[in-house]
């Protein structure tokens, strides 16, 4: 990994692991932990916040330049170097979480019994930053969690169909992120560093449908650039057919700063509005939401949102 960009990471309290890997203390645990409110994922499907594993295996690869993105920006292909084994990864990922929240223990506002939970998480959030599939021992990877009786979710933002559909085990969830409407909006807000980038997200798509696990659609909002279209949506998330699809809105936070303006993030009106229309062509239901997230739930069955 660049020199520069580790110690930008640390500095921005990631824990680098081994070459690639990071891991980083979401924001909702700690919010767990001092006031217990809890991440919309633990709403929607029913994970424990403070028990959850943020990471990555690709820190510093990806195929796009997102816009959008609030993570660290200096992305590299991922080819060319050595990887770290799974067993490696996983068992100091946890390792480097515990020193993370170890501070919590000492604030009257953490609840002293989950603080210990929290010391083994038992829900790996495969993303935080770059392209996880990229990795290309990922499936070796998650069926180590799965062994060690943790569940999986993994984001990707679609454009490795190759490495999709070689993936075993697959995780628990699978997020795809469509975040553009068309091929002309994709490239300008995704900025992809790799070609025919709308062709892959599609071949993704069309390859969801036949994957046996539970499968979500994010479509990350941006007012001024995607929100709206969603007749344009309703064509990619059909080819899809995903369990779950999940408006959620851009937030003006982190690196997407520097790219972005505070107009751009929209209301949780907007969202739900958008949910509501989108769904109406689809004929899923809005099951749940979060405001405070600025998130729907949209699906066909509720019983399906528990892990």
């Amino acid at each position: 990994m660049d020199k520069e960009l580790k110690r930008l990471l640390e500095r921005q309290h990631y824990r680098i692991v081994g070459d690639h890997s990071a891991v980083k203390v979401c924001h909702w645990l700690r919010e767990k932990l001092l006031r217990g409110r809890a991440c919309y994922k633990e709403t929607f499907y029913g994970i424990e916040s403070h028990r959850c594993l943020q990471m990555t295996p690709a820190v510093d690869s990806c195929t796009q330049n997102c816009l959008f993105c609030w993570r660290v920006q200096g992305f590299n292909s991922g080819k060319d170097r050595k990887f770290d084994e799974p067993e490696m990864i996983l068992e100091n990922a946890v390792k480097a979480q515990k020193p993370l929240i170890s501070g919590f223990k000492g604030d009257e506002r953490c609840d002293l019994a989950m603080w210990q939970e929290a010391l083994e998480p038992n829900q790996v959030a495969i993303s935080l930053s770059g392209e996880p599939t990229l990795y290309p021992y990922l499936g070796d990877f998650i069926d180590l969690c799965h062994k060690k009786g943790m569940t999986t979710f993994l984001v990707t933002n679609g454009t490795t169909p190759d490495l999709l559909e070689k993936l075993n085990p697959l995780p628990t969830q699978l997020y795809v992120t469509v975040a553009a409407p068309n091929e002309n909006i994709q490239k300008k807000l995704c900025a992809p560093m790799i070609p025919n980038t709308w062709e892959l997200l599609n071949q993704t798509l069309e390859l969801l449908p036949s994957l046996d696990t539970r499968t979500v659609i994010r479509h990350t909002l941006v007012d001024g650039w995607n929100l709206g279209y969603e007749e344009q949506y309703a064509k990619l998330d059909k080819k899809a057919n995903p369990t779950f699809i999940e408006p959620k809105g851009f937030v003006f936070v982190g690196g997407a700063r520097q790219r972005m303006s505070m107009d751009n993030m929209p209301s949780h009106e907007k969202i739900r509005a958008f949910g509501e229309r989108l769904g109406a062509i689809l004929g899923y239901e809005l099951l749940m939401e979060r405001r405070d997230s600025r998130v729907a739930l949209l699906g066909k069955d509720k019983t399906q949102c528990r892990v």
